[in-house]
């Protein structure tokens, strides 16, 4: 079985406990009967972030957009690949920030936006550049967008829910045959699991995009080369944690908080270390050399 298929059956199974645990809370809440009006605000919710997302990132990273006179060698480098994926021009932007980062946003591939920060420019070389704007560009291609809104709207759910629970109780109709034990444990753990599960979904298309992009380029190594950069160039440069920046930074192609210990728990991205290990691999893989 390939890694591509194995991640898209995790993040088929991730959702699938998501939507389990929403409809393990909704049982306490008049025996499910309301489930549908946190559900459909959830949606509402979803549909507006999915909707705006462009605007939202690029609003929240103050980025412009840049011609290609300002910046010919990314636009030369979106172009190529956009042509060879046989996809429309995304817009570009640059954000004036020192933070090494980058990211992609946009429902679908005709609406696309492409950021860099200034610090991703000057750290990166031109091959390495194409291999972080490769797995960028391939969010979008993969709808990937679609699939953090959907996940954050469930998680979402979830947290309003357990909210509903802790402040106005179960809706009495369970007819004493409730363990208010597990209930409380249901609200107190299940906005934890909800966001473990959103973030873990996250990290699961972080891996496809840099197998796809790495793809699209055709060379593995300058991703590898730019992730090692990146991370500590992130660590040298993070960006302020508010929360303007958090909601948007599981986009971003590196993690830009500091963190360690128990906040590389709540990461949005997975561990640097394991996403070389894998590119080296694939590049093994591409040369008919078998890495271990």
């Amino acid at each position: 079985m390939s890694r591509r298929y194995f991640n898209g059956l995790k993040t088929a199974a991730l959702f699938g406990v998501l939507w389990a645990v929403v409809l393990l809370l909704g049982s306490f809440i008049g025996s499910g009967r309301y489930i549908w009006l946190f559900a459909a605000i959830g949606l509402l919710g979803t549909a507006y972030s999915y909707w705006n997302s462009a605007s939202i990132a690029i609003r929240a990273m103050h980025a412009r957009p840049v011609s290609e006179l300002e910046q010919p060698v990314m636009h030369r480098i979106v172009r190529e690949l956009s042509t060879t994926a046989r996809q429309p021009m995304p817009r570009l932007y640059v954000s004036p920030t020192a933070a090494p980062n980058a990211f992609a946003t946009g429902r679908n591939p005709k609406n696309a936006a492409v950021c860099c920060t200034e610090g991703i420019l000057v750290l990166l070389d031109e091959r390495e550049l194409k291999g972080v704007l490769g797995h960028e560009l391939m969010h979008v291609y993969n709808r990937d967008i679609l699939t953090s809104s959907v996940a954050a709207a469930l998680a979402g759910l979830i947290t309003s829910v357990a909210q509903f629970l802790m402040f106005f109780g179960g809706g009495g109709d369970r007819r004493g045959g409730g363990n208010p034990l597990a209930m409380l444990a249901m609200v107190f753990l299940s906005p934890v699991a909800a966001v473990l599960i959103q973030l873990a979904i996250s990290r699961t298309r972080e891996y496809d995009a840099d197998q796809d992009g790495s793809k699209l380029t055709g060379d593995p190594m300058a991703l590898a080369s730019a992730l090692a950069k990146l991370e500590r160039g992130t660590q040298r440069a993070p960006l302020p944690a508010n929360r303007e920046l958090v909601n948007v930074s599981h986009l971003m192609i590196a993690n830009p908080f500091r963190g360690g210990g128990m906040a590389s728990l709540f990461a949005t991205h997975p561990p640097m270390a394991e996403r070389i290990k894998r590119l080296e691999a694939l590049a093994g893989e591409q040369d008919g050399i078998v890495r271990y």
